[in-house]
């Protein structure tokens, strides 16, 4: 009970009319998962799914998309409906908590959960505060076992949930933050800049979100292990994959493995012959798109990662290969990795672009390349960030997230992790925050 309410005054400190919002969507799927599981109708419980559905979902359609579809309707078919736009503010983490919840009522849809009877702990496993605005977007089957017991962390728990912290701060504030004022400071002013400045920015985006995103994930993973409650981990050295799939396995997992689990198969995944896999994964990676946001930027940022794992999947069975999960890596893999980095690289520009003008002067500016005069200075600030960020995803990968509580002198580790505490809270003190690039979504 103390969980819950802390839970939702930390929402309601943002604004507290929302909170109406995520108390509706756990008191629908709380009941529905209920009726759901204790029918042996199909027909019936197919009606219970779809009112979860159509309740979840039309709440963040309204909030998150209408002003969008109306827009794309204005332009389809050159009506003004300008009297139809509604002054809208998006509720933080709606896409989030409302993917989390639907999961419950689709699991125990699928047979592959039963219903909580204690409203108190659904509701707390809905709106846990640590990771309630951002993910990771936990499923039922893992957070709700915990919450139904007395939480009481262990030493082991303390100690990780401390490291987690303060490297998930030192990764968003002294790493993304940092980053994010040299592209702030040219997206908001695009014709002011040239081909390598701009091309620098997007580069260096991708390095941004990635702190700004895992960082806030470890954020999230240690307050609760603080709590004695163990989270998913969201990021696996994404920027050392091989392929376009491999990212998608080590890029935000929980959102890629809900794609996978609630639309990808449900569509019949790669069982209905190959053309259909292709239209499956674009149809797929089309909605991932549009979750994170109402713009059709967005749209074009899933489906080009749709058509590049469409490539990579036609690839692979032309050579009749399989990916196999390897977390082994030889100097042979550099090639595939910058390749897949490029890729990637080349799709944040429409992820942070706002709007179709802007991405159409970014792409007439870099094939109108000039160099600058300070070329060889972005250069060289663009190698620290990429040399810092991977350094710590080798780290990462070779001794684990916590490899810092590895080192045998205990003076040394907790050393480390105190200093780099301090220099995260003397930046924060002389320069306020970005906020998290996730919470718009």
């Amino acid at each position: 009970m103390l969980l819950l309410v802390s839970s939702y005054f930390f929402y309601c400190y943002w604004d507290w009319r929302f909170s109406v919002l995520l108390l509706t969507s756990t008191v629908v799927d709380f009941y529905i998962g209920k009726l759901v599981h204790k029918t042996n109708d199909q027909k019936k419980r197919k009606q219970y799914l779809w009112g979860s559905l159509l309740v979840n979902l039309g709440i963040l359609g309204f909030f998150k998309y209408f002003n969008f579809f109306v827009d794309s309707f204005q332009t389809v078919f050159g009506t003004q409906f300008d009297y139809l736009h509604l002054s809208i503010i998006l509720p933080v983490g709606i896409s989030f908590y409302t993917f989390q919840t639907l999961s419950y009522t689709i699991d125990i849809y699928n047979r592959k959960l039963e219903p909580t009877n204690n409203i108190i702990d659904f509701a707390l496993f809905v709106s846990f505060f640590p990771q309630l605005v951002a993910g990771p977007i936990e499923r039922a089957k893992n957070l709700l076992p915990q919450l139904t017991k007395k939480l009481s962390p262990t030493k082991v728990q303390v100690k990780e949930g401390v490291n987690l912290v303060v490297m998930g701060l030192f990764r968003k504030v002294l790493i993304g933050d940092t980053a994010g004022r040299f592209v702030d400071h040219i997206f908001n002013d695009l014709h002011s800049y040239n081909s390598v400045e701009i091309l620098f920015a997007v580069l260096i985006f991708g390095i941004q979100i990635y702190a700004d995103f895992s960082g806030y994930s470890k954020i999230a993973r240690g307050v609760a292990k603080l709590l004695g409650v163990e989270l998913m981990i969201n990021f696996s050295q994404p920027y050392l994959s091989r392929n376009i799939t491999e990212f998608w396995r080590r890029w935000h997992i929980s959102l890629s493995t809900w794609l996978r689990d609630y639309l990808y198969i449900p569509l019949g995944g790669s069982r209905k012959g190959k053309s259909r896999t292709y239209i499956n994964l674009m149809i797929t990676m089309l909605l991932g798109g549009l979750w994170h946001g109402a713009s059709w930027n967005f749209v074009i940022w899933g489906a080009l990662h749709g058509v590049f794992l469409s490539v990579h999947k036609l690839y692979l069975n032309y050579r009749g290969k399989r990916i196999e999960p390897s977390n082994t890596f030889s100097f042979g893999d550099i090639p595939r990795i910058i390749a897949t980095f490029g890729l990637v690289s080349f799709t944040w520009l429409f992820f942070r672009s706002t709007s179709w003008e802007s991405t159409e002067l970014i792409f007439s500016k870099i094939t109108d390349f000039q160099f600058s005069e300070y070329t060889l200075l972005f250069f060289q600030i663009l190698i620290a960030y990429y040399s810092l960020s991977f350094l710590l995803d080798f780290l990462e990968h070779k001794f684990g997230q916590n490899f810092l509580l590895k080192i045998k002198n205990r003076a040394f580790s907790y050393g480390v992790l105190t200093m780099m505490f301090v220099i995260t809270l003397l930046y924060m003190f002389q320069a306020d925050p970005l906020p998290f690039i996730y919470f718009q979504f």
